[in-house]
């Protein structure tokens, strides 16, 4: 680091002055904090020029089932992507010729409700495709019913059939099938064949789980036809601004034993292809999933998509393209899944499937994250029934456990500031030494002495953020991903997973107030003034910084900054304070001098 000039002046040049170690870890803090703050809003995933859509498409009006209707009340496909015009004219062939031997009438059915303890289904045996998922035990962000499936996608309905090879003439995804259904109400089979091409699916769901079966067999001219079995067009909670960041594909590679997950921007270029041994794969969003089970033990196959469609649910993007995730997947030539279709809950996911539960991503923190987060679950479950003061709990009980290494750090800090007066004599024996001189290596030396000889770390202020930003971190990521928090009320707070929805929000000021009120508990040690100016503004910056964060990381910040006061209150009031100072008092004078 070169010496300021004076321009010739004999006046000796001044160093520039050092940030000390706590401005540095601040901001270094900071900077981690808005990297956090603004990766959201920078790494979206942008959407595509959209494609121009024929003119000729009209807008259906959806039923009460969730079925697009015509005028006439019948199911359309005008609310999704049209079949191809060779398609449609195949179709229309097949229609008005002969029905060859073994074929299927082919004739609209009524739109089908399913309606379970956790959710209500809408199918139509136009293409025997799901219409509408809407879960009963979760609303959307917007607080009305959750509905899982984009209905304004414009592209064929989730249970759509996808050949990656060869492909039939006829659009088996619009056609008619003869609907059967099973006599409790939880079971649909939908068949279709033109004497050539045969199809057959078959769906089962149950009374009290988020778990459902599907099968798919097609046959062309006897043979088993390749197909998969697709979800397009996004998935999940589309009420959630930036929606579209949250949206994956995923697989849970055995070999390997771990999850792999996919955004919709690695299928850019085209669709993007996996296989192998794979226990499950499907499709999700930060809180719900749609993932399928394979049965056997020949391997799964997986096709990410990026769908760029439009969605009547979201907020900000009502008008825009979107770019969504689609998937298809087989596990062989006649497809059987089980499959989960429901909010990402640990608990119930490890009840269905102990693999289950990696569905659920805490990220580079797992590490921490996911024991912090369980220990919340469980204190919810068994103490206080509230994931606010559960956190609050957890807080005080880390604070306190930490508290050892909190003490010793509130005595270095003590006598670094009972040494101040003899470091200040040291520096103005060196002042206006330039940082090259060989002689501020002796300044350095001295004052390290001193601290080594009292048993001082010059780094003990730094300790308190330090032993934080590992629990904030963690708690952040527990937050924007735990389906538990989403919705969980604290006293005045809605939803602890997001800010609070008032102008002026109370919580991040209340701990505003907190920082304020710590740092003048907090013995300070000296130093450059200028410095110390800049660190009393450090509490409107952290208030800024978390304005807009999740109101549970604000209380967990918020609560360890009251313990923490607490904790500083206690050590100013013992003697554990006063002995710190006086044992690193002036050395006794001799003869009446120093």
């Amino acid at each position: 680091m070169a010496e300021s000039v004076n321009g010739g002046s004999k006046t000796p040049a001044q160093p520039p002055k050092e940030m000390s170690m706590e401005v540095r870890l601040l901001i270094a803090f900071l900077l981690m904090g808005v990297v956090m703050f603004v990766t959201p809003y920078f790494f979206k995933s942008q959407a595509p020029p959209a494609v121009k859509k024929e003119a000729a498409a009209q807008t259906a009006t959806p039923s009460p089932s969730g079925v697009p209707t015509a005028p006439d009340g019948k199911p359309t496909a005008a609310a999704t992507a049209p079949p191809t015009p060779a398609a449609e004219a195949a179709e229309a062939a097949a229609a008005a010729a002969p029905l060859a031997e073994g074929a299927t009438p082919q004739k609209a059915e009524p739109a089908l409700l399913i309606e379970t303890d956790l959710y209500k289904i809408a199918l139509s045996n136009q293409g025997g495709t799901i219409r509408s998922w809407q879960l009963k035990k979760t609303k959307g962000n917007d607080l009305k019913t959750l509905d899982l499936v984009n209905t304004a996608a414009g592209m064929d309905f989730p249970y759509s059939l996808y050949f990656p090879n060869q492909k039939p003439t006829l659009n088996v995804n619009w056609t008619w099938y003869r609907q059967t259904v099973e006599p409790d109400g939880l079971g649909v089979t939908y068949e279709f064949s033109d004497g050539h091409i045969s199809v057959r699916k078959v769906f089962k769901f149950q009374k009290a789980s988020y778990l459902s079966m599907v099968s798919t067999e097609v046959t062309l001219d006897g043979k088993p036809l390749p197909h998969m079995l697709q979800w397009r067009g996004g998935f999940g909670d589309l009420t959630i601004a930036g929606a579209a960041a949250d949206q994956r594909t995923l697989f849970f590679d055995v070999a390997q034993n771990k999850l792999v997950e996919e955004a919709p921007k690695s299928a850019a270029k085209g669709p993007l292809a996996t296989g192998g041994n794979h226990s499950f794969a499907g499709i999700a969003d930060k809180y719900f999933g749609a993932v399928f089970l394979a049965e056997g033990t020949g391997g799964m196959q997986e096709v990410t998509f990026e769908d760029t469609v439009k969605t009547n649910k979201t907020i900000k993007d009502q008008e825009k393209d979107l770019p969504l995730s689609g998937v298809a997947l087989s596990d062989g030539p006649v497809n059987r899944f089980e499959v989960y279709v429901g909010p990402k809950d640990i608990d119930v996911l490890k009840r269905i499937n102990p693999k289950l539960e990696q569905v659920v991503d805490f990220g580079w923190m797992a590490f921490l994250a996911k024991p912090l987060f369980l220990i919340v679950n469980y204190v919810n479950d068994t103490m206080v029934h509230n994931f606010g003061w559960a956190i609050v709990l957890v807080t005080v009980a880390i604070n306190f456990i930490l508290f050892p290494l909190k003490l010793s750090n509130m005595k270095s800090m003590r006598k670094m500031q009972a040494l101040k007066p003899q470091i200040d004599a040291i520096n103005a024996r060196f002042k206006n030494i330039g940082l090259r001189d060989p002689k501020k290596g002796e300044q350095n030396e001295e004052v390290m002495a001193l601290y080594k000889k009292h048993g001082v770390n010059p780094m003990g202020g730094c300790l308190p953020m330090l032993l934080q930003m590992p629990f904030f971190f963690a708690f952040y990521k527990v937050f924007t991903v735990s389906v538990e928090m989403r919705g969980a009320p604290w006293l005045w707070v809605t939803d602890l997973s997001q800010a609070e929805h008032w102008e002026i929000k109370i919580l991040p000021l209340v701990m505003i107030a907190s920082q304020f009120i710590m740092q003048k508990m907090t013995p300070q040690a000296g130093g450059d003034p200028a410095q110390q100016k800049m660190m009393m503004f450090m509490p409107l910056v952290f208030g800024f910084m978390f304005y807009n964060f999740p109101s549970g990381l604000v209380l967990y910040y918020l609560t360890s900054n009251l313990v923490s006061m607490g904790q500083q209150w206690f050590f100013n009031r013992t003697a554990m304070a006063a002995v710190a100072a006086e044992s690193v008092g002036p050395p006794p004078k001799k003869n009446g001098r120093k």
